[in-house]
C-alpha cells in the first residue's frame, strides 16, 4: 500500500474515532439531563422508542457489529434484535448506562486495532458484503441518527431545564 494511502487511512481512523467519541459524549450529556429514571422509559407514542430502547438497540448493534469485525458477519446469531425494542420499565439508569458503555467499549476497542490496510478488507453485515470503510461509515451514520433521537427525547422531556449541548440560541 502506498505511503499516501496509509496516511489517509490512518487519518480516517483517527477522525472517525474522534467523531464517534463526541457522539458518545453528546448522548451521555443528554441522558444525564433526564432527571428521573422513569423518564428514560417514556415513549412519545406507540410507534416511538424510548431512550432506554434506543440505548439497548445501540449497544446490541455495537456488540454484534464490532465483535470479530473483520472475520464474522456483523449480525451475530446470538443477537436478539427484536428484544432490544421491548419495554424494560424496571431497568435502572446505572444498568442502562452499563449497557451503553459495553457497546461503546466494544466499538472503540475494535477501531483501535484497525490499520489502514484493514480498510479495504471485505466484511459482512447481515450477509451483505462491503468494505470495512463502508461498514464503519454506515455504522457511524446509524449511531448518529440514534444519538440524535436520544438528544431530541431528552430535550423534549426536560425542556424547562435543558442545557444546550452546543451553542445555545440567544434569548430575546
Amino acid at each position: 500500500m502506498p505511503q499516501q494511502e496509509l496516511e489517509i487511512g490512518k487519518h480516517f481512523l483517527e477522525a472517525i474515532t474522534r467523531e464517534l467519541r463526541k457522539l458518545k459524549a453528546n448522548g451521555e450529556k443528554a441522558i444525564a439531563q433526564v432527571s428521573d429514571d422513569r423518564k428514560l422509559h417514556l415513549k412519545l407514542d406507540e410507534e416511538s422508542n424510548s431512550i432506554d430502547i434506543i440505548v439497548r438497540h445501540l449497544a446490541g448493534n455495537m456488540v454484534s457489529r464490532w465483535t470479530d469485525f473483520l472475520t464474522t458477519d456483523g449480525e451475530k446469531p446470538t443477537r436478539n434484535r427484536d428484544a432490544e425494542f421491548l419495554p424494560a420499565p424496571s431497568l435502572k439508569r446505572a444498568d442502562l448506562m452499563a449497557t451503553w458503555e459495553r457497546g461503546w467499549v466494544c466499538l472503540f476497542n475494535t477501531l483501535g486495532t484497525l490499520t489502514s490496510a484493514n480498510l479495504q478488507a471485505k466484511v459482512k453485515i447481515a450477509g451483505k458484503e462491503l468494505s470495512a470503510t463502508d461498514a464503519i461509515l454506515s455504522q457511524s451514520v446509524h449511531y448518529a441518527s440514534h444519538v440524535g433521537q436520544i438528544v431530541y427525547l431528552a430535550k423534549h422531556i426536560e425542556w424547562q431545564h435543558w442545557r444546550s449541548l452546543s451553542t445555545p440560541r440567544k434569548k430575546p
